[in-house]
């Protein structure tokens, strides 16, 4: 009898067991059932997605692995005729895991979209995205969600506006580009392509786009309104660069309050914010500019003045010296002495 179990305590110590979790293995099979093709119209299922979720929960190699079958799997679903439904289920796994995935599973998803420094490859440059007859609504989303999520990797992390001091601490240039780059994600969803009817048999893969769309609007609505109201307090601090650039964003925000979807346009109180600041703007753009100019005179007036030489004055036996306007002295020039 303590033979027996011995033997079978030791076949359970030595016999290979499943592979572990978070292997290559399983990310491959956690992201084949999440965008199973079947069926064409339904998003990722709550309990796949939970299953993605949990890579971010080990090491960074199980995330690591689970970025990697993601891309893997978007670049099957984009070569050939193309996949629409299962490359639209995989950008909205993507959109989700960023969104709500733990911080080592956002850095691998992060270095896994990027775009490939030598070849140059960019797993979301999917803007030739084949149009197929039967799925040319979802093939739409396909270009649209791909572009719109290469925009959101350029925004800055969301918990840095629930920080109070981030925006005070950065400097004027940064924080015009961060504003310019919320406003493209604006931009991008004013964009959209239209939502599929809403009948009997709606495609709820679609309508998951569209709310992450929405989402992701309401997002920049709030990272625009954060940045104007910031930029407005230290306007009288910007150069007359940053000031002209400015300008040019502001512009942007308020042509994205019109759109002709009805969800897509920018809120219009942001809209109004964004004019007034840019009529602001405007006069701290004139008043720099008359600044430069001042400056510009000021120097070719000083330039003309420090070209002007000194005569020399020439004593026999004794040296004379050339000195010029900026108080160089440009040597020592001596009388010729008489023989």
């Amino acid at each position: 009898m303590g033979g027996l179990k011995l033997r079978r305590l030791a076949s359970t110590f030595l016999s290979p067991g499943p592979a572990s979790p978070g292997s290559a293995a399983d990310a491959h099979h956690s992201v084949w059932r999440a965008t199973a093709h079947h069926p064409s119209t339904a998003p990722p299922s709550a309990q796949h997605m939970d299953a993605l979720l949990a890579f971010g929960r080990g090491s960074r190699l199980s995330a690591a692995s689970l970025a990697a079958a993601l891309v893997d799997r978007l670049r099957a679903a984009a070569s050939g005729q193309g996949d629409a439904a299962v490359a639209l289920k995989c950008l909205v796994a993507l959109r989700v895991l960023l969104a709500r995935g733990a911080f080592i599973l956002r850095d691998q998803l992060l270095a896994a979209l990027a775009r490939h420094p030598a070849s140059g490859r960019n797993p979301l440059a999917l803007s030739s995205f084949p149009l197929g007859r039967s799925s040319f609504a979802a093939a739409s989303w396909v270009r649209f969600s791909a572009r719109l999520l290469e925009l959101l990797l350029l925004l800055p992390d969301a918990s840095a506006d629930a920080d109070a001091e981030y925006l005070t601490a950065l400097p004027n240039p940064h924080l015009v580009a961060e504003l310019a780059a919320f406003v493209s994600v604006a931009d991008a969803v004013r964009q959209a392509p239209p939502p599929p009817p809403s009948g009997p048999q709606p495609n709820a893969l679609i309508w998951e786009a569209v709310r992450l769309a929405d989402e992701d609007r309401v997002a920049a609505e709030r990272g625009i309104a954060a940045r104007v109201q910031e930029m407005g307090e230290r306007l009288d601090t910007l150069s007359l660069a940053d000031a002209v650039e400015l300008v040019c964003v502001l512009r942007r925000v308020e042509d994205g309050a019109a759109s002709d979807c009805k969800w897509a346009g920018l809120d219009e109180g942001v809209a109004r914010a964004a004019r007034g600041l840019r009529e602001r703007a405007e006069d701290v753009v004139l008043r720099r500019t008359v600044e430069e100019r001042r400056l510009v005179r000021r120097d070719a007036a000083g330039s003309a003045s420090a070209r002007t030489i000194l005569p020399i004055r020439a004593a026999a036996g004794d040296g004379g010296a050339v000195r010029f306007g900026s108080t160089r002295w440009a040597g020592t020039v001596s009388a010729p002495r008489r023989r």
